[in-house]
């Protein structure tokens, strides 16, 4: 039986963008952050229990749904919607707006250079194969 079976091919990876992957980093962190947020929100009974975990557990479930979402443009739009919301926490516990702004600072910065090395990406590939197409010449 071991022989008779075909070997599967797997499917190429999708290449991510540089800013894809570091805007998933960013989220990725950011959601251990808004849990430890979350039970320090209910820790300080800044807000009854069912709505300090749940706001945590829906912003947690919306972080995820971003990262999901950064192959496509509305999950950077979900993702500046999420560093707006975790800069609001700071409403309940003061505190929160420093990491609110730190991670927004974290993000923006990632979107930033994120964009600018895949434009020296497209560049780079757009140049490589402006090299290696043959000319009219060489085709005769």
């Amino acid at each position: 039986m071991t022989g008779s079976t075909p070997a599967r091919t797997r499917r190429p990876r999708r290449e991510r963008s540089a800013q894809e992957s570091l805007g998933s980093i960013v989220l990725g962190f950011e959601l251990v952050v808004v849990f430890l947020g979350a039970l320090v929100v209910f820790g300080l009974h800044a807000l009854p229990p069912v709505q300090a975990l749940g706001g945590g557990a829906v912003f947690i479930v919306l972080m995820l749904v971003a990262i999901l979402l950064l192959r496509f443009r509305v999950g950077y739009w979900l993702g500046w919607l999420i560093q707006l919301g975790v800069i609001a926490s700071g409403f309940l516990v003061g505190m929160l707006f420093i990491v609110g702004v730190i991670f927004t600072a974290i993000w923006a910065y990632a979107m930033i250079a994120g964009a600018r090395l895949d434009r020296r990406s497209a560049a780079f590939r757009a140049s490589q194969s402006e090299q290696t197409e043959p000319t009219e010449q060489e085709n005769e």
